[in-house]
């Protein structure tokens, strides 16, 4: 995976916490991910697609989700309620966003919209072909983590070659 789609989620998740939730991430080594088993108890999982291909996930332990979807609504809320999943997924939301505008080199980048699983050992499959990078983050409000699976599409980008040279 390209080093340069890293620190575009770092830099997303700090603006994203700082602004939004008035709450600093503090972030902590990168490493690869091994195995499918889950990091945490919640995951806001998005899809990424064009240029670059592949999915990335905030994994939340669940108090630490509590406490950040507390400070997002405004009100604490159970994670069996609508609200909680929502809240979640914007906040995987607005992180991907961020980070799709600060690419470096102007891929057409879209998102999915956000899915969200909330329980114990629920697992998440990304595509083999993919390194997943586990950057753990950590809160006043606890830890969470940001996976990242994500690499060039070679098909589209090809695509995109050809129809430059047929221009």
């Amino acid at each position: 995976m390209d080093a340069g789609y890293i620190t575009p989620f770092v830099k997303s998740i700090q603006n994203v916490f700082s602004t939004m939730l008035q709450l600093p991430v503090t972030v902590l080594d990168p490493a690869i991910k091994q195995g499918n088993s889950p990091s945490h108890d919640v995951s806001g999982i998005i899809g990424m697609s064009g240029d670059v291909k592949g999915s990335v996930i905030l994994s939340f332990k669940l108090d630490a989700a509590e406490s950040i979807v507390a400070l997002f609504c405004g009100e604490r809320m159970d994670p069996d309620h609508a609200d909680f999943a929502d809240a979640i997924g914007e906040l995987v939301n607005m992180v991907c966003g961020g980070a799709k505008a600060m690419f470096t080199d102007k891929k057409r980048v879209s998102i999915s919209c956000p899915s969200v699983i909330v329980g114990k050992d629920h697992g998440v499959c990304l595509p083999s072909d993919v390194p997943c990078v586990l950057i753990p983050c950590s809160t006043d409000c606890g830890e969470f983590v940001i996976e990242v699976a994500i690499r060039e599409n070679a098909a589209a980008n090809k695509a995109a070659e050809q129809a430059a040279a047929n221009a």
